[in-house]
C-alpha cells in the first residue's frame, strides 16, 4: 500500500526538527487508524516506503548523494519492505572509497538527525570491500544482504554490489544452512525449547517469525527462491502447506502490529502488560482475562502450526543440500516403519489410515532411544491424518490399547510422550487436552500454558525413573524403582491440571475426568479411584508444606489422615515435586525440596506408628533434647550449663526447631560474654533447605521488622520466619534465607555483609525504616490488591492471619509495622514466595498474649489492607 498522497505532501514540506517529528507522529496516528481498516501487509508496507522517502529526502538534504558516491541501501527486514509501526531500521551506507573527513561530517549529521527523531537504526557505512569482508566473517550480516535492495544512490553500484556477493560465495549453501540452523537452535534453547510461554517473543520463540524467515534465507541462498511460492514448485511444500504459511505469517504480522501499537515502542514479547489492549485492537473484546484468552490460544496455535512446518521443511533442506551426511544408516523397525539416522519414517502413508499405526509411530521412539526425530514426509504424512480425523482417536479401541500400552512403556512417557505433544497427537487423543492447549493462566508464578506446563510435569516423572535421577532427586528414585503401577502416576499428571480454565474447581472436575477416562480404558475401579484422588489431591501436600507448621505433630497427623497409606503418599510426593518444578524454571528451591521432603518423612513415621497412635509432642521435644545435648557436651559444654540455658526457652522453642539447630544456636548462647546485646548468628553451610539467620536478643519494640527491612536490603528472599519471646523476656527470631537464584548463600564475605547489616539495624532502633523502590512493571497486568484474611489457629490463644497479593519490595516490614502500631506479637511467621506472589501466614496475638477479638481483627484487617496498598516510601 502506498503512502497517502496528504503524508507525502506533508513530509516533502519538512524543513526543521520538529517538521518531521509531527510528520512521523502524524503517520503513526495514520497507522493506527487504518489497523483495523486495511489488511496488515498494506500498512508494514506503507511504513516501509514512508522511510523510503523520509531517508531519501534527509539524505539528499545533508548533500550524500553528490557524485553518487554514497548508496543507501536498506538491508534485512527493512530491505524486505516489511517495517512494523516501530522495528528497527537497518541499513547499510555504501561508499565507493573511504570517506574524506567532509564527507563523514554529513554522514554524521544524516545519522544524528535519525537519532534526534527518535528512530532506531542500525546503520553501517562501508565500501564494498569492507561489506565483503565482513559478510565473510558474520553470517547475520551475510543474512541481511540476501534482502537488500537500493533506496537512493546509484543502480549500477548496487548492481556489482550485487554481481560480486553472488560471485564470491564465500558462505556455501551448505556453510550457511548449518549456520542458521545453530542459530536457530540457540535461539530457542533460550525460550527453553518451547512455543508455550505466557509471554512470547513473537520473533525468538519457537514457531516465531524468525522460523518463517529461516525458511526463506535458506531458500533464498540455496535454491535462489524469490518467493515462498516458488517452493511449490520445487516440491518441498505442497499448495496447502504454502497458504497455511502464508496464513501464520498474516496473523502474527497482525499480532505484533497491535503489540508495538500497545507498547508505543519496539516489543516483540507480549508482555501481560500488553495483553489486554493488544487483544482489543485485534478485535478479540475488551472484556479483559477472556479476550486474551481468545488472542493468545489463536497466537498458540498459529506459533504451533509454524513450528511444526519449519521443522519439516528444514528436515527436507537438509536432504537436498546436506546429502552426503543422511541416510547412512537404514533400519527395518517393522513391517511399516524404518530408522533413517535418527530419524523415524513410514514406509507408506497410507498406513495411518490404520489409526492404531499413529501410536505403533511413537511405540518405535520409545523402543529405540536414538530415535530423535519424525522423518519430514512422515510428518507430513501425520499433520494430513491429524486434519481430516473427524472424532477422537480415544474413540478406537485399538488406540486405546495402544495408547496405555505407550504409557505403561518404561520410556514411552519420554521423548515419544514429547513429540506426542509437540505433534498434536495428544490433542487428537484427549478432547480435554485440546481444551487446555494454548491455555493461559493468570498468576505471578506459572510461566507456561496448561499443556505445556502438564508436558514438563510428565518430563519430570519420566526423569525419577532414570538412573541419574538419584543425584538431585534420590527419594523420588527410591520411590520410583519401588512403584508397581507407574502409569497411575503418569495418568495423574495428565490429568491433575485438565480441567483448568471450565470454571470451577480444577482439582474436583479433573478427578471426575480420571473416572471416566479409567472406565473407558478397562481400568480397575481401584484404579480409576487412586488416580482420581491424586488429581483431586494434588495441591495438598505443597499446601501443607508451604503454608503449615509441619513441626506440629497434630499438622502431620491431620495430613496422615487425608493421605490415609503409604501408597498414597509416595505417588503423592513425586506428582508434588513434579508439579512445583514444571511450574516455573526459577521456582523450584532446596527450600521448597527440605520442606517436602521433612513432610514426607514425617508423615511415613505417622502412618507406620499407625494413626491410632499420633505422634506425642513431649516425646518429639525429649528427642531432641536429648541428641542436642549430645553435641553440646562434645563440645565440652556440661549439663549444667546447658539446663540453665534451656529453662529460660518456652516449650514452643524446642518443638518448632530440630536437635541440630537447638545444638547450633546453643553454642552460641554458651560461648556469648554478652548477652544483653544482639547476638545475630547465620549458618556457614546450608541447614534445612537454605542459611539459617538465628538472633538473640532483648526484645524491642519494632524487632521483626527491622531485621526483615535489613535482609530485604541486602537482595536475600526469606522462606520461613520463627518469632518467640523466652520466659525471660528475650526475643528469639529464625529466619531462613536465599539469594535471589533460589541457592544458599556460601561467600562467607555475603555472610559477614548481612550479619552487618542486620546488627546495624538492631543497634539504631530510632533510626527510621526505609524500603527501597523498585516495584516490577509486570505487576501491573495483574492488578492484584492485597487479600488479608483473619481465621482462628489450632490454640485458643492465637489467631492466624494469612497475606496473599504480589510480591512488592518491603511487604514484610510493611506487615512487620503494621503488627508493631495494633501491639501484635509475632510468635510465628511462614513466609511463602511462589513465583512472584507472597502467600504469608502469622501467628499472633493480642497485648495480652490472647487471641484476636472481632473488633481487634477488623482493626488489623483494615490498616493491613491501608499500607499494602500505599506505595513504597
Amino acid at each position: 500500500m502506498a503512502v497517502p498522497k496528504e503524508q507525502v505532501k506533508k513530509l516533502a514540506q519538512c524543513e526543521l526538527l520538529e517538521d518531521y517529528k509531527n510528520s512521523i507522529a502524524n503517520f503513526y496516528i495514520w497507522l493506527k487508524d487504518e489497523f483495523s481498516l486495511q489488511p496488515v501487509e498494506r500498512l508494514i508496507n506503507a511504513r516501509a516506503s514512508y522511510i523510503d522517502q523520509l531517508l531519501s529526502q534527509l539524505f539528499q538534504h545533508y548533500n550524500l548523494n553528490e557524485n553518487n558516491h554514497f548508496n543507501l541501501i536498506a538491508v534485512g527486514g527493512y530491505g524486505r519492505g516489511e517495517l512494523h509501526p516501530y522495528s528497527d531500521i537497518d541499513f547499510l551506507l555504501l561508499s565507493d572509497k573511504e570517506p574524506t573527513s567532509q564527507e563523514c561530517e554529513k554522514i554524521s549529521k544524516f545519522i544524528t538527525m535519525l537519532w534526534d527523531l527518535n528512530l532506531d537504526i542500525g546503520h553501517s557505512v562501508r565500501t564494498l570491500k569492507q561489506t565483503i569482508e565482513y559478510k565473510k566473517q558474520d553470517v547475520c550480516f551475510a543474512t541481511s544482504l540476501l534482502e537488500s535492495r537500493l533506496v537512493i544512490g546509484c543502480e549500477n553500484a548496487f548492481q556489482e554490489l550485487q554481481d560480486t556477493l553472488v560471485q564470491n560465495q564465500y558462505w556455501s549453501s551448505e556453510a550457511f544452512f548449518l549456520a542458521k540452523v545453530q542459530e536457530q537452535d540457540l535461539r530457542h534453547k533460550k525460550c527453553h525449547g518451547t512455543t508455550y510461554n505466557l509471554e512470547p517473543n513473537l520473533k525468538e520463540n519457537p514457531g516465531g517469525l524468525r522460523d518463517i524467515q529461516s525458511i526463506i534465507w535458506v531458500a533464498k541462498k540455496h535454491f535462489k527462491s524469490q518467493l515462498l511460492s516458488d517452493l511449490i514448485t520445487d516440491g518441498y511444500l505442497t499448495y496447502e502447506e504454502h497458504q497455511e504459511l502464508l496464513e501464520c505469517l498474516l496473523n502474527l504480522w497482525n499480532i505484533r502490529f497491535a503489540l508495538h501499537l500497545a507498547a508505543g515502542r519496539a516489543e516483540n514479547r507480549l508482555l501481560f502488560d500488553h495483553q489486554p489492549l493488544a487483544a482489543e485492537l485485534l478485535g478479540f473484546g475488551a472484556d479483559g482475562k477472556a479476550s486474551v484468552e481468545r488472542m493468545m490460544k489463536r497466537l498458540f496455535r498459529i506459533m504451533s502450526r509454524i513450528r511444526e512446518l519449519n521443522q519439516m521443511l528444514l528436515r527436507y533442506f537438509e536432504h537436498s543440500i546436506l546429502p552426503d551426511r543422511n541416510n547412512h544408516k537404514i533400519e527395518a523397525l517393522d513391517h511399516d516403519f524404518v530408522r533413517i539416522d535418527h530419524q523415524i519414517k513410514v514406509k507408506d502413508a497410507s498406513v495411518f489410515f490404520n489409526r492404531e499405526k499413529i501410536f505403533e509411530l511413537f511405540e518405535h521412539v520409545a523402543n529405540n532411544p536414538t530415535i530423535t526425530h519424525i522423518y519430514p514426509s512422515t510428518l507430513r504424512a501425520l499433520r494430513q491424518v491429524r486434519r481430516r480425523l473427524l472424532g477422537d482417536l480415544q474413540d478406537y479401541a485399538g488406540c486405546r490399547a495402544a495408547f496405555l500400552r505407550l504409557i505403561r512403556h518404561p520410556n514411552g512417557m519420554g521423548r515419544a510422550f514429547t513429540l506426542m505433544h509437540k505433534h498434536g497427537i495428544m490433542a487428537a487423543y484427549l478432547p480435554q487436552w485440546r481444551n487446555i492447549f494454548g491455555q493461559m493462566q493468570f498468576d505471578l508464578f506459572h510461566a507456561y500454558t496448561v499443556d505445556e506446563h502438564t508436558h514438563k510435569v510428565i518430563q519430570n516423572l519420566h526423569h525419577y525413573f532414570q538412573n541419574d535421577s538419584i543425584k538431585d532427586f534420590p527419594l523420588c528414585r527410591e520411590i520410583a524403582i519401588r512403584m508397581e503401577k507407574p502409569e497411575l502416576l503418569y495418568l495423574a499428571g495428565i490429568f491433575h491440571d485438565i480441567a483448568k480454565g471450565r470454571g470451577g474447581d480444577h482439582s474436583e472436575l479433573g478427578a471426575l475426568d480420571t473416572i471416566v477416562f479409567a472406565k473407558l480404558h478397562q481400568l480397575s475401579d481401584f484404579e480409576g479411584k487412586f488416580i482420581a484422588w491424586l488429581v483431586e489431591n494434588h495441591l495438598l501436600m505443597s499446601i501443607t508444606a508451604q503454608r503449615k507448621d509441619i513441626t506440629d505433630p497434630d499438622v502431620i497427623t491431620e495430613f496422615a489422615k487425608r493421605v490415609k497409606n503409604e501408597k498414597r503418599l509416595n505417588y503423592l510426593y513425586c506428582l508434588t515435586l513434579a508439579d512445583i518444578r514444571a511450574t516455573n524454571s526459577n521456582l523450584w528451591n532446596s527450600w521448597k525440596n527440605t520442606l517436602l521432603r521433612e513432610l514426607y518423612l514425617s508423615t511415613q513415621r505417622a502412618l507406620r506408628l499407625g494413626l491410632e497412635n499420633p505422634m506425642d509432642l513431649r516425646d518429639q521435644i525429649r528427642d531432641k533434647k536429648q541428641h542436642a545435648k549430645q553435641k553440646l557436651i562434645s563440645l565440652g559444654f556440661n549439663e549444667t550449663q546447658i539446663d540453665f540455658l534451656w529453662n529460660r526457652f518456652k516449650t514452643d522453642y524446642f518443638s518448632r526447631f530440630s536437635a541440630l539447630q537447638i545444638a547450633w544456636h546453643g553454642e552460641s548462647l554458651l560461648t556469648s560474654k554478652d548477652l544483653s546485646q544482639p547476638l545475630v548468628m547465620i549458618s556457614e553451610k546450608a541447614m534445612h533447605g537454605g542459611t539459617q539467620v538465628f538472633v538473640y536478643c532483648p526484645d524491642k519494640i519494632n524487632l521483626f521488622a527491622r531485621i526483615v527491612s535489613a535482609l530485604g536490603n541486602k537482595k536475600t528472599h526469606i522462606h520461613y520466619a520463627q518469632v518467640m519471646v523466652t520466659k525471660d523476656g528475650y526475643a528469639i527470631e529464625s529466619f531462613v534465607i536465599l539469594e535471589q537464584n533460589g541457592k544458599a548463600i556460601e561467600s562467607t564475605s555475603r555472610i559477614n555483609s548481612i550479619r552487618r547489616g542486620i546488627e546495624h539495624s538492631l543497634n539504631e532502633p530510632h533510626k527510621k525504616i526505609r524500603i527501597k523502590k523498585n516495584r516490577s512493571k509486570r505487576f501491573k497486568g495483574f492488578n492484584i490488591k492485597p487479600q488479608v484474611i483473619i481465621r482462628p489457629h489450632g490454640r485458643k490463644d492465637r489467631t492466624l492471619i494469612e497475606i496473599q497479593g504480589v510480591d512488592i519490595p518491603g511487604l514484610l516490614t510493611k506487615i512487620a509495622n503494621v503488627f508493631q502500631k495494633t501491639r501484635l506479637h509475632i510468635h510465628a511467621a511462614r513466609i511463602t514466595t511462589v513465583g512472584e506472589r507472597a502467600e504469608d501466614f502469622f501467628v499472633v496475638s493480642d497485648d495480652q498474649y490472647q487471641a484476636l477479638d472481632a473488633d481487634m481483627q477488623a482493626k488489623v484487617s483494615q490498616a493491613l489492607s491501608e499500607n499494602l496498598n500505599k506505595e513504597t516510601e
